[in-house]
């Protein structure tokens, strides 16, 4: 069973360190860029570590102090070829969208993970940028990857696995591409790629249409590189969110969070479940929307979730079930394919640890069912 320790709930303001697939981006884009780049508030992980000793492998000068990371970009051929293999530990932001940055370059590279990355699908990236000229060798659809860099082709595809990783690994191919390249995208996914290299000068246009967007990338334009400044990230954040919802007497801010509209449904889920949050010290930092966000311990309630739901939070449904379990009444959450794909199956083990603390859950196909404790079964 699930019990509150915190006799005197949460009270305070919280720093949450910097967003991680944006940290990612503020790493890449840089490095094709011409000029120098400060970012600071990037998220100091492995994942995005990798990420770092990728590019400087590859002959780019970063800089790391103590609050920032100075990236001197040398351009968008700049890059070298690397020494050895590129090790990316469990990062699948970092192989997915190098295997589409150096599938353009004039080098070859063989890409490495540890055991769990080397498991998860890459066709998914590696078949599209096939369809753009690319040569690309996998094992057994995984990793390790061997990428022969070369001229590749404009494309026009349509991309209708919900996967920002697909898209933005495919934009950082066309980049390098003569002539227009066209992504027509079914599922609304993060945008973050897009939204920094608008901010950078890149040749990208973008609409929408009823459900589709289109997204045009005219190659060969150089970038001219920019300081950033990484927002809070909303996954991290949502841990903090939801303790302090369920716990009595909670009151606490998170400052520049994060609230990107592509990604935002962890807070209109929890809006829907009656939770007390607010939005304030709304901006845009390097185009992003930025928030401080106000929470208070709340009463919460059970609700549906559609597949569409799973588009804009899909990180943060384990932390979401617990909510659930704390809620009034039963909630259901459904199309949750994407997250047998992650680096773990990650929707059997919010089953398996729900059920470990007492709490009555199933899945049925890709939808997941959750009960309050101590209330019988959905």
């Amino acid at each position: 069973m699930f019990s509150s320790i915190i006799v005197s709930g949460l009270n305070g303001d919280i720093n949450i360190p910097g967003d991680k697939s944006i940290s990612h981006r503020s790493i890449i884009i840089p490095s094709i860029s011409k000029g120098i780049c400060e970012i600071s508030n990037i998220l100091i992980s492995q994942d995005v570590m990798h990420t770092l000793d990728a590019f400087r492998l590859m002959g780019v000068e970063i800089e790391e102090l103590k609050n920032k990371i100075i990236i001197h970009g040398m351009g968008l051929n700049s890059l070298q070829k690397p020494n050895r293999e590129i090790q990316l530990g469990n990062s699948g932001t970092s192989a997915r969208l190098l295997t589409g940055l150096l599938s353009a370059q004039k080098f070859n590279t063989t890409l490495l993970g540890d055991k769990s990355l080397s498991l998860r699908p890459m066709k998914r990236i590696t078949d599209p940028l096939k369809l753009m000229n690319a040569k690309i060798e996998t094992s057994n659809g995984c990793l390790p990857i061997k990428i022969y860099g070369r001229e590749l082709q404009n494309i026009e595809i349509k991309i209708d696995i919900p996967s920002a990783q697909i898209k933005s690994g495919i934009i950082l191919a066309a980049l390098n591409v003569k002539g227009k390249s066209t992504i027509f995208e079914t599922n609304i996914t993060r945008n973050h790629t897009e939204i920094m290299l608008e901010s950078f000068g890149a040749n990208i246009d973008i609409s929408k249409k009823n459900d589709e967007t289109k997204i045009v990338i005219e190659g060969k334009k150089e970038l001219l590189a920019k300081n950033i400044e990484v927002p809070g990230d909303l996954s991290s954040s949502a841990f903090f969110i939801i303790a302090a919802l369920i716990n009595q007497n909670s009151k606490i801010k998170l400052k520049n969070i994060n609230i990107n509209p592509t990604r935002n449904g962890i807070l209109l889920a929890l809006e829907k479940m009656g939770a007390k949050i607010n939005l304030t010290n709304k901006k845009f930092i390097n185009n992003e929307k930025v928030a401080d966000i106000f929470v208070k311990s709340s009463k919460l309630h059970g609700c549906e979730l559609d597949e569409k739901f799973a588009k804009l939070m899909i990180d943060e449904y384990p932390i979401l079930s617990v909510a659930a379990t704390c809620a009034d009444s039963p909630s259901i959450f459904k199309g949750l394919n994407e997250l047998r794909l992650k680096e773990s199956n990650r929707l059997e083990l919010i089953k398996t640890n729900l059920l470990r603390c007492g709490c009555h859950c199933e899945i049925k196909g890709d939808d997941l069912f959750i009960n309050p404790l101590n209330k019988t079964a959905v």
